[in-house]
C-alpha cells in the first residue's frame, strides 16, 4: 500500500516552476477527474478494508448490540462510518463551503471514533 501511495504522490502534475499542482489531474484527458485528493479518498478506503480484513482473520468478529439496537461487526460500523461522513462532508460543503473542508474530516473521524465506540 505504501508503494502505491508513493506512485500516487509521484503522479502529482509538477508546473515549470516546479511547485506540485496537488488539484491537477494525474491523468490529463482521462474521463474522470483523478485529482491527488480523489485518488487519496480511493487509496484510504482501500487501504481501510485490507485492515479490517487483517483484523478480522486474525481477531475473528463477535457481533455486538450498541446504542442503535441491532447487532453490528465492525465491517459494519465501518461502512455506517463512511456512509455518516459522507453526509458530514455534503453537510459541511453546503453550509460552510470548500474552504474549511478539513473541518469536515476532523468531525467525521470523531463521528467515526463514537460509531466504533457506541453503535
Amino acid at each position: 500500500m505504501g508503494a502505491i501511495l508513493a506512485l500516487i504522490f509521484r503522479a502529482v502534475p509538477v508546473d515549470d516552476a516546479g511547485v506540485r499542482d496537488w488539484t491537477g489531474q494525474l491523468v490529463p484527458g482521462f474521463w474522470m477527474a483523478w485529482t491527488f485528493p480523489v485518488a487519496l479518498f480511493f487509496w484510504s478506503i482501500a487501504a481501510l478494508l485490507i485492515i479490517m480484513t487483517l483484523l478480522a482473520i486474525r481477531f475473528p468478529e463477535t457481533p455486538r448490540v450498541g446504542v442503535l439496537r441491532i447487532e453490528t461487526t465492525r465491517g459494519d460500523r465501518l461502512f455506517i462510518s463512511l456512509l455518516g461522513s459522507a453526509f458530514i462532508h455534503i453537510g459541511w460543503l453546503f453550509f460552510a463551503g470548500p474552504d474549511l473542508i478539513w473541518g469536515a474530516m476532523i468531525l467525521s473521524l470523531v463521528y467515526a471514533a463514537a460509531v466504533f465506540r457506541w453503535v
